[in-house]
């Protein structure tokens, strides 16, 4: 689509074209070329990082780095802008009747979602969505908590105030929020730095309070607490969303929520085990040559059809790239056609796996899956080593994925039955804000049963990730229970 951009006070050309939807995948620092616009009309000069990062024949089409980019005049691009599919959550949930109305805020490292609830009846009034405005700054947590080392505060105060806009300005009693530990700690303004480094072990992971005035919102709020290292209370909130601690069974259940910061959950009314690993941003089209967001123009899924690959485009129109799920299936049709080998070497001459115009994966590519793919699967057979009643998937690529092209890569259990949850954080959240009076002794009893596992302590760690890197089915047999 056209954009028509003026300068602005206070606002630069790229804050404006993060706006329209260009996303800034390396954090703005120039690094990876994919934020890609095209000068219709106007002048946006050409600076020395454009140069390293585009052709020569690019620059002359026009084409310019949004995230460097600058115009002292109006000009007009053209803007590969797309509508992001953010999942809520509307699911019943047990209600203590009061009355006013309040928030539960599911922070996402990509995405916002802000629901106002009538406190009365649990009907949820309204539902804000949004893009995190932090993602201008680093596509990954770790890129934004480096960003933060370098202008402490500045990515708090950004999300405080994008938030605050979505809940607007009617009165509200009280917000609780649910996110991963480093939108925890970025929000809260508390010292990013014990999660730059080994044994990523900060000692305020705890539930912090706001006064409305402190944030400038229309009620009070509550960051609520995180579990240990990388597992949130997005991931807390996962297990109130499925009752995993009420649950009696004999074998436990599994909570496993795929992204940049992947999580394993493990556990049952008898205890549970949680671990995160840094899947990176593959299975979000981070870090993919034609990755995307799963909107406009993304390939979302992809099938063999009379012996070649069919893709599925969402909104009907051409391909202009590839999100997380059709990158999955991409890989399982590529095994079954043999233009994938299970150790993730492309059979093709030129090393390249073609599946739309324009839209092509490289080795590169089916590396960068790997890793992800490993990172998490890993975490799982390392935690679930006694045997598990099922999975949840959580999250909006759990609710996705096709799971047979996740199996069949090995990202899931061939065998285990698995169950998509939803927006699970922000179910548990709303979950928790209709309970105030069993709230408090609910979050100490997680509490005491979780046990935090910081897999990279463990010797056999690199042994079994290097091991689920190959893209093929497994049943997770011979599993640690770590």
């Amino acid at each position: 689509m056209k954009l028509e951009l003026h300068p602005r006070a206070h606002q630069t050309l790229a804050d404006q074209l993060f706006a329209a939807g260009v996303e800034f995948p390396c954090g703005g620092e120039s690094a990876c070329g994919g934020c890609k616009v095209r000068v219709l009309e106007g002048d946006v000069p050409v600076t020395g990082t454009m140069r390293d990062a585009l052709g020569e024949k690019e620059i002359r089409d026009g084409w310019r780095l949004a995230c460097c980019a600058s115009a002292a005049e109006r000009v007009v691009v053209e803007v590969e802008q797309w509508s992001l599919r953010v999942l809520s959550d509307d699911a019943s949930v047990p209600i203590e009747p009061r009355a006013g109305l309040g928030a539960a805020i599911d922070l996402g490292t990509t995405t916002l979602v802000v629901q106002v609830v009538d406190l009365a009846t649990g009907e949820v009034e309204r539902v804000e969505t949004a893009l995190n405005p932090q993602a201008r700054y680093g596509a990954d947590v770790m890129s934004r908590l480096q960003y933060d080392l370098r202008q402490p505060g500045e990515l708090g105060r950004i999300i405080r105030g994008a938030l605050g806009r979505m809940l607007g300005s009617q009165p509200l009693r009280e917000v609780l929020v649910a996110g991963n530990t480093a939108m925890h700690h970025l929000f809260c303004g508390l010292d990013v730095t014990p999660l730059t480094r080994a044994p990523f072990a900060s000692p305020t992971l705890g539930s912090y309070r706001f006064e409305s005035s402190d944030l400038g919102w229309p009620g009070p709020a509550e960051f609520l607490p995180c579990l240990g290292g990388f597992v949130g209370s997005d991931l807390l909130c996962g297990i109130v969303a499925t009752r995993l601690d009420e649950a009696e069974q004999t074998r436990p259940c599994a909570l496993f929520d795929i992204g940049t910061n992947g999580e394993v959950i493990v556990g049952s009314a008898q205890g549970i085990v949680c671990a995160s690993t840094a899947a990176g941003p593959a299975f979000e089209g981070g870090r993919i040559g034609a990755g995307m967001r799963a909107g406009t123009g993304a390939i979302d899924s992809v099938h063999v059809r009379r012996g070649g690959l069919e893709c599925h485009v969402i909104g009907g129109g051409a391909a202009r790239g590839i999100c997380g799920s059709g990158l999955v299936d991409a890989a399982a049709c590529g095994l079954e056609l043999g233009l994938i080998r299970a150790n993730g070497r492309l059979t093709n001459a030129d090393k390249r796996l073609t599946l739309a115009d324009g839209v092509v994966l490289t080795q590169g590519d089916i590396r960068e899956l790997q890793l992800a793919k490993g990172a998490m699967a890993a975490g799982l057979r390392m935690l679930a080593g006694g045997g598990v009643e099922k999975l949840c998937l959580a999250g909006a690529f759990g609710n996705y994925i096709r799971q047979a092209s996740a199996r069949a890569i090995g990202l899931l259990p061939a065998s285990l039955p698995v169950e998509p949850v939803g927006n699970s954080a922000l179910r548990g959240a709303r979950t928790l804000l209709l309970a105030p009076s069993t709230r408090g002794a609910r979050l100490r009893k997680i509490a005491a049963l979780s046990r935090h596992i910081e897999l990279a302590n463990d010797p056999d760690f690199q042994y079994i990730f290097a091991e689920m890197m190959a893209l093929a089915g497994s049943n997770f047999t011979d599993m640690k229970w770590v």
